[in-house]
């Protein structure tokens, strides 16, 4: 390296570096001057010249003294380094060179080294990126010291900015490619920021001879550009032709221009800056209909521009904000050549969350990224709550020459064109369909809610979908004022993303959405009618666009019965509509829609399945506890053995809604006994399955069309192993029973795989990612591999007759880059003048001859036919492979279902001893009973746990009123019973020694001490709204577990809340359940209740040192305290405190007070007649049996009686 003008360090010529000692005395033989080692000949290149010159920066820096004459010989005189020095030999008149190509070079060179020229959007050829492939292609492939091939760069160009060094060279590794010589003229930017050896510059110019110099005259001032010389008709080689007979005299530059202007502002970089500052429409942004961000119809997904601003973009600005405008929200990354971009606010965020390094592409700040890990990089942009956009190139840069050159009708346009880009899908984070990106195996929702009033009433029309399976489900209801309904269903479903209609949203339904949802959660305000379709728009979309087609009949006799049915539906069809329209601007809707995978969803099933409303699937921690979140001591996660991804998905679905019917559930239990009494089954099911791929969606994936090779072949293999092992399992299925039935109603996969088994090259899928068909199979795949076949045959031809006519049977071919099929001659001999010299080493030169430029041409526009001709296969593969879907389909459902049988039955096996199967009752009277109970979900984590019997109904009565010490285990009681009920219902045993129960229609649970203050709810209004619904919705096959009631108020209004509620479940409502309370009163004003039964969790007290002793076992009776202060004790208060609370607890504690009244009432040989016991009384006298009804009259004559 020197330094020249300005500081600014310049190239060495690189053919040193590999060998200095050996490249010097090269030179010195083989070359006359030092330029003559630079000089090419004149090429007869395809790439077409740029249709109008590039504006560039002047310079008063020659061009030649930056690449050639890098240093000075001693005995040369010096001149001025902004002049070109006088040249000390002959120029060869054989070779030419084509000045101010190699800007770039020398841009990149050195991180002190700045980009001076001014580059231009327009994209014409500069825009044909790594397609071109008769151009000279880029720089070395190793990092090595290497020679420099002749290159044509375009604007695509994966170098084309400034990448840092690890990003450039993993990429380069990609590429085998040889030392080669950058002829002068290239237009490639090298980037590399390694100082070049001056060591190879000195042996160079030593080697030219000093003698009289020939002059050529510099322009004049003005005259040059520093930037891109441009190219005319006219080779500018032809002004160094040298001409013995009149030579011509060097006459420098005037040395003044070499003056820097000190006054001239450097432009400033846009990276420098942010966009706001430099567009007046960004820094007062407004969305496309002209509201400003405070407006309240503001649209955040859009962005307005001015028409002065549109005129001022160059083309390749307007390709990009016309598709960034209409998705503002988006991050939009842009193909360009061998990378994807980010402009703007978009570089900003890359650069803020992931630290890309930020540069410029002239008018916008740039981030990129490497096309091979876009999906690594979108998924991460994605998990950060982004919405991704990807723009791609929809042409390559020689299909473009070949659609330009064919299409003579077309007038050619003015100015530069770009190559045509496209939005070709957009990412969010609740609707992924590609399966490499996908984080979890569990669903992901997409949901649409439509909510109206309903005589007073809320009514919600709701369609959602699993992306990733094409999953559509709807339902419609009209719910209660607390929306019960609504609220199971978003705790069941939890979706990724939400679709609401722009201010038709309750602020009660937005609670439960917003308390019931991720933080993630991605929610999307849709404009009413415009974008949230209303039934009748819904329905003219679908049938416009033709998703379902019926050959025979009207169209509306191929929409799924589902759909077809939820036409006369206006609120779920524009739910549905709101869908469809948000699918349709992702660009996956018809892909999605036309599976026709439509269900009916009813959030509580009350006729067939156990209730669990959304409350109670948080309370009793079914799918997340409440410490982290996390599904880490849940009882699905105790349930979950599956092996399949579908599997788990069903499960999850089995546990959200337990069976009800005990026929069901009875045959789930004996599938359970036979798969643990014969272990074959799991075994060969477990071994041949383990590895299966998530089959449910990708057969979405082929359907669509948007499905791998690799991935295709996984789904074909997945089937085959299916196939195989149901072979192996029906020796096991004697067709009675789940599992025989399952295994019968496999459907007949061997004929429907037998059509792919010699279809294509199993082999070249794997490997190389693409489908290669055999040979028979697809006539025109064949016929387009059979012209490439003729070109490479041409091409041998061609060698041999080279090497024939030259003498050398040492000439090859050699591909260097792009530049495939070079003719590698040796040094030695000497080759035709047509020929043209592409590259060399210090043992070879490579040419291309004319006759090998059309051969090659030729076979690139062949493989360019055949590589659209393998995408055509693949897309038939696909279309040809989703006619059997529905076979696929049943096929994957009924591995599920065994998959989740077996599941059961790991899960069974691994519950220790004591277990035992349940037995299911059905008498008129509930029961719940289980003795010597332990918790399912904590036998993993505990050894010693100490079992407990619980009795519930049946015999005994259907309440336990539940006292004792604090942290005395009775909120563990609670969950332990109901967690029990619901694993007996879904089918599998229980760590107990026995299990009787009648089938339990709805778990409802009112737990801990919960505020919602986003809500504007207190303690005790959420403890009475959760108690309410279960007033209203308990019945007497319920289960209920009430912990605590009352204690967010003040002990007066708690006592009597708890008294009211405790008499009317056991009295009016008749369900089974605990009630947990520290009010020791509730157990005398309830001894006698028939429905109502006193039950403590026992302990031992030391009153000296104030310690408790928990023994965690539920016995009868009534605890004596709640023993407050000795666990005050044991928290470490100070005794003082501790002293002054139990005095002013004896003195002022109401409910104690309170038993003491009713033990003096009893002792003077009065009886105390419970509040509860006078207000059923004085009902019936006023009402009559209307006043309380049957069942409490019963329980009533039942008290009277014990009293």
């Amino acid at each position: 390296m020197v330094r020249g003008v300005e500081g600014n360090e310049m190239s060495t010529p690189r053919p040193s570096q590999k060998k200095q000692p050996a490249s010097a005395s090269q030179s010195a033989k083989n070359q006359k001057s030092i330029l003559g080692f630079f000089q090419k000949k004149s090429t007869n290149s395809p790439s077409p010249a740029p249709s109008e010159p590039t504006p560039a920066n002047k310079t008063p820096t020659s061009t030649l003294t930056k690449r050639v004459f890098a240093k000075p010989h001693e005995a040369i005189t010096t001149v001025p380094s902004s002049d070109p020095p006088d040249y000390s030999s002959p120029i060869k008149q054989a070779r030419e060179v084509t000045v101010g190509r190699n800007k770039e070079n020398i841009a990149f060179i050195s991180p002190s080294c700045k980009p001076r020229k001014s580059v231009n959007y327009a994209e014409s050829d500069d825009d044909d990126d790594d397609d071109d492939v008769l151009g000279p292609i880029a720089n070395n492939a190793r990092g090595r010291a290497t020679k420099r091939v002749k290159v044509t760069v375009d604007d695509d160009s994966d170098d084309e900015f400034a990448l840092d060094a690890a990003t450039q060279e993993a990429m380069l590794e990609e590429e085998d490619v040889e030392d080669f010589v950058v002829a002068d003229d290239s237009e490639e930017e090298v980037v590399s920021k390694k100082r070049k050896r001056p060591s190879a510059t000195k042996a160079l110019t030593k080697a030219s001879p000093a003698s009289s110099p020939p002059v050529i005259e510099a322009k004049e001032n003005g005259e040059e550009d520093d930037g891109d010389v441009v190219v005319t008709s006219t080779s500018t080689a032809q002004q160094w032709i040298y001409d013995p007979e009149n030579p011509t005299i060097f006459k420098p530059r005037p040395s003044t221009q070499a003056i820097k202007d000190t006054n001239k502002k450097p432009k400033a970089k846009p990276s420098a800056s942010e966009p706001e500052s430099r567009y007046t429409w960004l820094a007062n942004m407004q969305d496309a209909d002209r509201n400003p961000l405070d407006h309240p119809d503001y649209d955040p997904r859009t962005l307005y521009i001015p028409p002065a601003a549109w005129n001022a973009f160059s083309p390749f600005e307007k390709q990009y904000w016309e598709i960034k405008s209409k998705w503002w929200d988006t991050v939009v990354f842009f193909k360009k050549g061998k990378f994807y971009e980010l402009y703007e606010k978009d570089a900003s965020i890359g650069h803020q969350l992931f630290d890309l390094k930020l540069t410029d592409r002239v008018n916008m700040r740039m981030v990129g990224v490497p096309e091979a890990s876009l999906d690594m990089w979108a998924t991460q942009f994605v998990a950060k709550g982004h919405k991704v956009a990807r723009v791609d190139q929809m042409e390559s840069a020689l299909g473009k020459e070949m659609r330009e050159r064919d299409d003579k009708v077309k007038t050619p346009k003015k100015g530069k064109e770009v190559i045509r880009r496209e939005l070709a899908m957009v990412l969010t984070s609740g609707t992924l369909v590609d399966t490499g990106m996908l984080q979890s195996e569990m669903s992901t929702y997409c949901m649409a809610i439509k909510e109206i009033d309903r005589d007073n009433l809320p009514a919600f029309g709701v369609a959602f979908v699993d992306t990733a399976t094409a999953q559509f489900q709807l339902c419609e209801f009209t719910d209660d004022v607390d929306m019960t309904k609504f609220e199971t269903l978003i705790a069941q479903m939890r979706p990724g993303e939400l679709l609401i209609e722009k201010s038709c949203i309750s602020a009660k339904a937005l609670r439960i959405l917003k308390n019931n949802t991720a933080p993630t959660t991605i929610w999307n305000s849709l404009k009413p009618k415009k974008e949230f379709w209303p039934a009748d728009i819904t329905i003219r979309e679908v049938e416009a666009n033709n998703y379902f087609e019926s050959p025979t009949e009207d169209n509306i006799e191929a929409w799924p019965p589902v759909l077809r049915e939820a036409r006369e539906k206006e609120l779920v069809m524009s739910a549905f509509g709101a869908l469809l329209h948000y699918l349709r601007t992702l660009m996956i809707e018809r892909d999605l829609v036309t599976l026709g995978n439509f269900q009916w969803y009813d959030p509580i099933r009350k006729a067939t399945s156990l209730v669990l409303d959304g409350q109670s699937l948080i309370n009793l921690e079914i799918f997340a506890n409440t410490f982290d979140g996390s599904a880490e001591g849940t009882l699905f996660a105790m349930l979950n053995r599956c092996i399949t991804p579908f599997g788990k998905r069903l499960l999850r679905h089995w546990v959200c809604h337990p069976l009800a019917d005990v026929k069901k559930i009875n045959a789930r239990l004996d599938a359970v006994d036979a798969l643990n009494a014969d272990s074959n089954i799991m075994e060969n099911f477990s071994a041949s399955l383990s590895k299966l791929p998530d089959l449910e969606r990708l057969i979405s994936r082929v359907h669509a069309g948007r499905c791998k090779a690799q991935d295709f072949l996984k789904v074909l293999e997945g089937f085959e192993q299916i196939e195989y092992t149901m072979s192996l399992l029906k020796q096991f299925g004697d067709g009675d029973g789940v599992i025989g039935q399952l295994i019968t109603s496999m459907p007949d996969l061997a004929s429907s795989l037998s059509k792919w088994k010699s279809a294509f090259d199993r082999d070249a899928a794997k490997k190389d990612g693409i489908l290669i068909p055999e040979p028979g199979i697809e006539e025109d795949f064949d016929n387009s591999q059979q012209e490439i076949d003729t070109c490479e045959v041409n091409l041998d031809v061609l060698l041999k007759k080279a090497r024939k006519e030259l003498g050398a049977n040492t000439i090859n071919y050699n591909h260097i880059g792009k530049e495939i099929y070079q003719l590698e001659v040796p040094k030695k001999v000497k080759v035709p003048k047509t020929w043209d010299q592409m590259s060399a080493t210090a043992k070879f030169t490579r040419y291309y001859t004319p006759e090998l430029r059309k051969l090659v041409r030729a076979l690139q526009e062949a493989q360019e036919t055949h590589g659209q001709m393998t995408r055509e296969v693949a897309t038939r593969f696909c279309q040809r492979f989703d006619e059997d879907y529905k076979v696929w389909l049943a096929a994957v459902k009924i591995i599920a279902q065994l998959d989740c049988l077996i599941s059961l039955a790991k899960a069974s096996a691994s519950l220790g001893e004591p277990s035992c199967r349940p037995v299911f009752e059905e008498g008129n009277r509930t029961v719940v009973e289980f003795e010597e109970l332990r918790h399912p979900c904590m036998l993993s984590t505990v050894d010693d746990f100490i079992p407990n019997d619980i009795r519930l109904g049946g015999d005994s009565a259907n309440i336990s009123l539940l006292t004792g010490a604090n942290a005395a285990g009775k909120s563990t009681i609670l969950r332990m019973t109901c967690i029990a009920v619901i694993l007996a219902q879904v089918g599998c045993y229980l760590p107990c020694t026995s299990a009787r129960l009648t089938p339990v229609d709805r778990i409802m649970s009112r737990l801990g001490a919960n505020d919602n203050i986003f809500a504007a709810q207190s303690t005790f209004f959420v403890e009475l709204s959760e108690t309410q619904k279960i007033l209203s919705e308990a019945t007497p096959r319920s289960l209920v577990i009430l912990d605590e009631l009352g204690r967010g108020t003040s002990s007066y209004d708690g006592v009597a809340v708890a008294q009211a509620v405790l008499h009317d479940i056991s009295t009016r409502v008749g369900c089974v359940g605990f009630f947990a309370t520290h009010y020791r009163s509730l157990a005398k004003e309830f001894e006698f209740h028939p429905e109502v039964e006193n039950k403590r969790m026992r302990i031992h007290v030391d009153e000296d040192s104030k310690s408790i002793t928990f023994l965690y076992k539920l016995e009868e009776g009534v605890a004596e305290g709640s023993f407050g202060m000795h666990c005050a004790a044991m928290c470490g208060i100070p005794d003082k405190i501790i002293r002054n609370a139990e005095k002013a607890a004896r003195e002022w504690e109401h409910t104690s007070r309170l038993g003491e009244r009713m033990e003096v009432k009893k002792e003077e040989g009065g009886v105390y007649v419970p509040l509860g016991l006078q207000s059923d009384v004085a009902w019936t006298l006023r009402e009559g049996l209307e006043g309380v009804g049957e069942r409490a009259l019963g329980v009533l004559l039942e008290a009277i009686a014990a009293l």
